[in-house]
């Protein structure tokens, strides 16, 4: 069984990909430029992740028109990269271009690296969304492609002890797309657990 995973070049989904090969999934990783301001960043660190730890070379997808049109805090420096973190539809998106990859490529899942609901911020970072999110792409697409979020059982805590016992680093989970992490984005304040 193959599967499409959606990753970002930050630590949730390079451990998400490196599971996924330890498990003998086939999978397509796709990266989604969707106009973040760390999106350079994050690519630069997808690709460099993927070949250090032999994972298959992701693909990137353009759509940063869509957080130029609705910006919030993680796509225009003229906002609140906090307070304003909320981009309404971009985990649905993901899930959509990444369900209908997954059917080019026959594939028979698409992954996303959310983690407990318990610690979300946003609605479409709870088990209720990734339902809904997997029945809507099952009546719009016509067949079924799963929606599964393989770190939903964890804490941040419990990614990043994973992730120093299998020596990974090199990630980019900073908003800000700067050098160095802001410390003051949602992504920057999760490592503070």
């Amino acid at each position: 069984m193959s599967i499409v995973t959606l990753v970002s070049g930050g630590l949730d989904s390079s451990l998400m990909a490196i599971l996924a090969k330890e498990n003998g999934q086939k999978q397509y990783p796709l990266f989604i430029d969707y106009g973040q301001l760390a999106a350079e960043k994050e690519w630069e660190a997808c690709q460099k992740i993927h070949k250090k730890y032999d994972l298959p070379t992701p693909t990137k997808v353009d759509i940063s028109g869509f957080g130029k049109t609705i910006p919030s805090g993680i796509t225009n420096i003229n906002f609140d990269i906090k307070k304003e973190a909320f981009l309404p539809g971009r985990n649905l998106i993901f899930l959509i271009i990444g369900a209908a990859y997954a059917i080019k490529k026959n594939a028979h899942a698409v992954c996303i690296g959310l983690l407990n609901e318990y610690t979300h911020i946003f609605p479409d970072q709870t088990n209720r969304f990734l339902y809904e999110a997997e029945r809507i792409i099952e009546i719009s697409f016509g067949q079924k492609v799963n929606v599964v979020a393989p770190l939903m059982d964890l804490y941040k805590k419990d990614v990043i002890y994973l992730a120093k016992i299998k020596g990974i680093n090199g990630t980019y989970s900073c908003h800000s797309g700067r050098n160095k992490p802001c410390g003051k984005c949602i992504s920057c304040e999760e490592f503070n657990f």
